[in-house]
C-alpha cells in the first residue's frame, strides 16, 4: 500500500464514525493536512468590484414650502452655478436665492453587479450652516452622480455613475426644533439611475498569474456555475487576461453577491472524482459541529449537487447552527428540503432569520413558496415583512403578493392575509406602500396631511373627505369610504406622491385614527448574535459567557441590506 493510502486509512479507522467533535474539540488540526492537497480559487484569486462605490453630487431640491435659505459662498456653490448655467437656467443666483429652493449635498451608493439603469436609493442632506430649516415636499432636480473631491477649494469630479431626480421623503415624524437635523435630511427612494454597468470578477496575485492558471480558473467556475443567454447555455466566467476573470452573478445569487463571491473562491481548482468523494466525507464531518459548520456548507455548496447528501444529514442534525448553516447551503442549491428548518430558523431564531429568508427566496419550488406565505401571518412584524420581500424577490409577478405602480410614484400592494392588520412603508430599497390585511379603516374623527397641498379630514361618520388646495386653482375634493386603500388611491388620484402617502399613514398612527401596527423598514437584522443552548445554560448556572456569543457566518444578503449600507456609511 502506497504511504499516502495508508496514512488515510489510519486516520479513518482512528477517527471512523465518532460522533461530531465538541466546541473544545474542532476537526480543524484533523483535515488541515488531508484539505492542502486540494487548492481552491480562493487561495490564489482575490475578487474585485465587490464592494460598494460611493457616488456624490452638489444638487438643487425646489418646491419648498419657503423652508429653503440662499447658501453662503462656497466650492459647492461655485459647482451647482455651473451646473445650472450648463444645463442653461436663466439667472442661477436668483433661483438660488429663492427660499422654495435649497442647494444639498446628494449621494448614493452603487451595489456590487449594479448593470445600466438600475436604479439605487440617494441621500440628501443640506451643508452644515445652511440656513435651510426643512426639506420636506421638496423634489431633488436632475443631477450628476460622480465620485467627488474637494482640493485647493474647489470641488473636482472624477467619472458620472448615475443621474438621480425624484421626490424627497423626509421622515414623516419629525417636526420642530426638536427634529431640526432630521428635517433637513432626506431620501430619494430609487431615485439613482446607473449609467454604466460594474465589472465582478477576480484578480490573480502576481506571483501566480499566468494565461494557463487564468483558463483554469475560469474552466472550474464554469464546470460548476452557468446561466442562460437567450437560450443558449454559457458559463459564468470569462478569462480575460493571464491576471483577471470577469464573471457574471449566477441569477441564484442576484441578491446576495456576497454569497456568490464566497462559493466561487471556495471551488477547487482542480479534484478527480475520488479526491473529491474523499473531500466531501471530510467537510461532512465539520458541517456537524457547530464551529467549523459555516465553512464546511460554504465548501459543500461550492461542490454542487454532489454534495447534497451531507447537507441532508446536516438539517437534520440537533444543533440549531448545524441545521441552520445546512438547510442555508441546500437553499441555494435548489434543495426543496431546505425549506421547512429554514422556515422555521426565521421564525424561532432572529439570528438566523435574514439570512434564512433570503435563502428562502432562491428555491424554484412552492414548498419554499408556502413556508414564506405562512410567515406572512406570524406575530413578529419583521418576519412578516421580511417573508414579502422574500416573495416578492422570488416572483414580483406572484398573485399573493402582486402590487401596482401607484401613480407611477411607488409599489403598492395589499394583501389578503391572517394576523395582526399592519401597515408597513419603506425609506430604504424601493418605495413601497404594504398593507397586511385588506380591510382596513381608519378611525373617525381625524385631520391628516399628505403633504403641503392635501387634506384628509373626517368629522366622525363613515365617510372621509381628500381635498386639495392650491394658490391659483381651484380646489379638488374626492369624498370616500374609511378604508385605507381608498383614502392612498384619492390622495394620489390628487397628485400626491410617495412621502405624502407616508406623511399621511404616519399622522394616522400618531393621532390613533390607525388603530393597527405602523411600520417603517421593519427588516430583519443581519448583525444580532445567536446564543447557543450551552451558553443558556451557562447563564443559568451564574457563568458569564459574553465572549461566546456567536455571529452568523455567512454574509449579510442584499435583499435585506440597509444596515449593511448605514455600516459601510
Amino acid at each position: 500500500m502506497k504511504p499516502c493510502g495508508w496514512l488515510l486509512c489510519s486516520l479513518f479507522a482512528i477517527c471512523g464514525c465518532a460522533a461530531p467533535a465538541l466546541r473544545s474539540q474542532s476537526p480543524e488540526e484533523f483535515t488541515q493536512a488531508l484539505e492542502s492537497k486540494t487548492r481552491l480559487i480562493g487561495e490564489v484569486a482575490r475578487p474585485f468590484g465587490h464592494t460598494y462605490v460611493k457616488v456624490e453630487s452638489v444638487a438643487l431640491v425646489t418646491g419648498l414650502d419657503n423652508t429653503g435659505a440662499d447658501p453662503a459662498p462656497s466650492p459647492q456653490r461655485s459647482a451647482l452655478l455651473h451646473e445650472l448655467q450648463t444645463i442653461g437656467v436663466q439667472n442661477p443666483n436668483q433661483l438660488l436665492a429663492s427660499p422654495s429652493t435649497s442647494l444639498v449635498l446628494v449621494r448614493g451608493f452603487l451595489p456590487p453587479g449594479v448593470q445600466k439603469g438600475d436604479k439605487f436609493d440617494l441621500e440628501v442632506q443640506v451643508p452644515s450652516r445652511s440656513e435651510t430649516t426643512s426639506l420636506r415636499g421638496g423634489w431633488l432636480m436632475e443631477t450628476r452622480l460622480t465620485e467627488l473631491a474637494v482640493m485647493g477649494g474647489q470641488v473636482h469630479e472624477g467619472h458620472v455613475w448615475a443621474t438621480g431626480e425624484g421626490a424627497v421623503l423626509v421622515d414623516p415624524a419629525a417636526s420642530g426644533d426638536k427634529d431640526q437635523a432630521l428635517l433637513v435630511h432626506g431620501r430619494v427612494l430609487r431615485g439613482g439611475s446607473a449609467l454604466k454597468s460594474r465589472d465582478i470578477g477576480l484578480f490573480i496575485g502576481p506571483d501566480d498569474k499566468s494565461v494557463r492558471l487564468s483558463s483554469q480558473i475560469g474552466q472550474a467556475i464554469n464546470r460548476r456555475f452557468h446561466a442562460y443567454s437567450r437560450g443558449i447555455k454559457q458559463g459564468v466566467a470569462n478569462p480575460k487576461s493571464d491576471e483577471r476573470i470577469d464573471l457574471k452573478v449566477h441569477p441564484r445569487y442576484k441578491d446576495n453577491i456576497a454569497r456568490y463571491i464566497r462559493v466561487v473562491r471556495s471551488i477547487p481548482l482542480m479534484e478527480s472524482a475520488t479526491e473529491q468523494t474523499l473531500r466531501v466525507q471530510l467537510l461532512e464531518r465539520q458541517l456537524l459541529d457547530p464551529i467549523t459548520a459555516a465553512t464546511a456548507a460554504l465548501r459543500l455548496e461550492a461542490i454542487g449537487r454532489e454534495a447534497i447528501a451531507p447537507l441532508v444529514k446536516g438539517i437534520a442534525s440537533s444543533d440549531p447552527e448545524v441545521r441552520f448553516y445546512s438547510a442555508e447551503a441546500l437553499a441555494y442549491l435548489d434543495d426543496s428540503q431546505a425549506a421547512a428548518p429554514l422556515a422555521q430558523a426565521a421564525r424561532d431564531e432572529p439570528a438566523f432569520r435574514a439570512f434564512a429568508l433570503a435563502a428562502l427566496s432562491t428555491i424554484d419550488d412552492m414548498a419554499a413558496h408556502d413556508q414564506l406565505v405562512s410567515l406572512l401571518e406570524v406575530p413578529s412584524s419583521e418576519t412578516r415583512y421580511g417573508a414579502f420581500r422574500a416573495l416578492w424577490a422570488m416572483n414580483a409577478n406572484d398573485p399573493m403578493i402582486r402590487g401596482e405602480n401607484l401613480g407611477g410614484h411607488f409599489g403598492y400592494h395589499v394583501l389578503n392575509c391572517e394576523g395582526p392588520p399592519m401597515v408597513h412603508v419603506t425609506r430604504s430599497y424601493r418605495p413601497e406602500v404594504v398593507l397586511f390585511g385588506h380591510e382596513q379603516s381608519l378611525e373617525a374623527p381625524f385631520v391628516l396631511e399628505a403633504g403641503k397641498s392635501i387634506l384628509i379630514k373626517s368629522a366622525g361618520d363613515d365617510k372621509a373627505t381628500v381635498s386639495k388646495f392650491v394658490v391659483g386653482q381651484s380646489d379638488q375634493k374626492r369624498q370616500v369610504s374609511m378604508k385605507i386603500d381608498e383614502i392612498i388611491r384619492a390622495v394620489v388620484e390628487l397628485g400626491g406622491t410617495y412621502p405624502d402617502v407616508v406623511q399621511a399613514l404616519q399622522q394616522a398612527k400618531s393621532s390613533h385614527a390607525l388603530s393597527g401596527r405602523f411600520e417603517v423598514d421593519a427588516l430583519p437584522d443581519g448583525d444580532r448574535a445567536y446564543r447557543h443552548k450551552d451558553d443558556a445554560l451557562a447563564d443559568a448556572e451564574g457563568v458569564r459567557r459574553d465572549d461566546e456569543r456567536i455571529v452568523v457566518g455567512s454574509p449579510m444578503p442584499d435583499l435585506f441590506s440597509t444596515k449593511k449600507r448605514k455600516a459601510l456609511r
